[in-house]
């Protein structure tokens, strides 16, 4: 490599964006992390160096001050975040920072608006894109109150700020919960109050459909704020268990049962680029068969979980960040729509656990052409108890789909 790759975390975001550093210049990167997580612990493509701080402004500061300058023989280092954390924790100390690192990511008050559920609805409101019906909970009052009768059941609340809502613990706590009932709702926000969460929660009218109504939309907009990437992908399952809820395990880019991805996407494009958008970024999306539009349930700003799909299809996103950041190359946008599957699961969770019947068939075929890939499952990956691992969780995901039925 030319310049020093530097990726922050240890989760599958940050093992994929690995490979694509060791699909490209067939070096293993390094990656700075808090916690040891089995995705990256025992891998052979990552060199992982632990700070048990990392998560707090000054532990993140101190490592990043003190491997920044210790790697400047190659000029300032490319950082990747990968995960809202340390999205956040980067821009916040982006200024202590730039004299040892490049990087490509929002401003500060983009990512916050993002991640902040209530500033986002709100903001982005008469924005043109569509969303859920939403209001606001307020956890700092001591009363709870009622949802309003004229709201429709069932209900989704979500935390408006998840990274503060994951710092209180309660039994059982899911990412999303729905509510099926005025006292279901009210039961839960109970939990969530006494767990000493005092911020927002985000009631919605729930979208009818199983998970093939979800979409993945991926994009990249350069340094200066334009557009040059884009993926739309039709997702089949997503994971069943309570704190996983929301996270995707099959996909397949280029697939649309319900038509107007190029209307989409240039809606979504032109979202991005009117706020001044930078660096990567990943839209939930649900489509509501009521209306026949796209809601929006969230956006990521960064790359997700699932964004490897993008490198499989011969666009590397490495090369997004070098060729933006080092050689100052402006590319056309492209809209990737060639049909791909991306499966976290066996074949076997495909074929019993995707309901709709055509997406279903539409994935066996595209798995038996060879036209799909995981991103944890890397043929230069050498290590035996990464691929242990692996093998434990295929079973896993079996017992998982088997135990848990989506409700959401």
């Amino acid at each position: 490599m030319n310049h020093n790759i530097v990726l922050i975390g240890s989760d599958i975001n940050a093992y994929y964006m690995a490979r694509c550093v060791h699909e490209r210049y067939g070096e293993v990167p390094d990656l700075i992390a808090a916690e040891r997580i089995r995705f990256t612990e025992f891998s052979s493509i990552v060199n992982v160096i632990y700070y048990p701080e990392l998560r707090t402004s000054e532990g993140f500061l101190q490592a990043l001050l003190e491997y920044g300058k210790s790697h400047l023989e190659k000029g300032r280092s490319l950082i990747i975040p990968c995960h809202d954390i340390y999205v956040r924790l980067l821009l916040e100390n982006a200024e202590a920072l730039t004299s040892y690192y490049v990087f490509n990511c929002p401003s500060l008050d983009i990512a916050d608006s993002f991640l902040d559920k209530e500033i986002f609805y709100k903001k982005y409101a008469d924005s043109g894109l569509d969303f859920a019906r939403t209001i606001y909970y307020d956890c700092s009052v001591s009363r709870t109150e009622p949802i309003p009768v004229d709201m429709v059941y069932p209900l989704i609340i979500k935390p408006g700020d998840g990274i503060e809502y994951n710092k209180h613990h309660f039994e059982g706590q899911p990412k999303v919960f729905k509510a099926t009932t005025p006292d279901n709702a009210v039961n839960f926000i109970d939990k969530v109050k006494a767990s000493g969460y005092t911020g927002t929660l985000i009631v919605q009218e729930f979208i009818l459909g199983d998970d093939s109504n979800l979409f993945d939309c991926v994009f990249y907009c350069n340094t200066k704020g334009k557009a040059e990437l884009a993926s739309f992908a039709q997702i089949g399952l997503q994971e069943h268990s309570p704190t996983a809820i929301g996270n995707c395990t099959v996909l397949i880019n280029g697939y649309n049962q319900h038509g107007g991805t190029q209307e989409v996407v240039a809606k979504l494009k032109a979202f991005l680029e009117n706020i001044g958008y930078t660096g990567f970024c990943e839209f939930d999306l649900k489509y509501d068969n009521r209306d026949g539009k796209f809601k929006v349930m969230e956006i990521n700003p960064r790359q997700a979980r699932s964004s490897y799909y993008l490198a499989a299809l011969g666009y590397n996103l490495i090369d997004c960040l070098t060729e933006d950041i080092f050689e100052h190359k402006e590319n056309t946008f492209a809209l990737v729509d060639r049909e791909y599957l991306l499966s976290m699961v066996p074949k076997s969770v495909i074929k019993k656990y995707i309901a709709n019947d055509d997406y279903r068939a539409e994935a066996l075929k595209l798995w038996r052409k060879g036209r799909k890939c995981d991103p944890l499952k890397y043929s230069d990956e050498r290590s035996l108890k990464h691929k242990f691992y692996l093998i434990l969780r295929a079973i896993n995901y079996k017992k998982k789909y088997k135990i848990y039925t989506n409700t959401i």
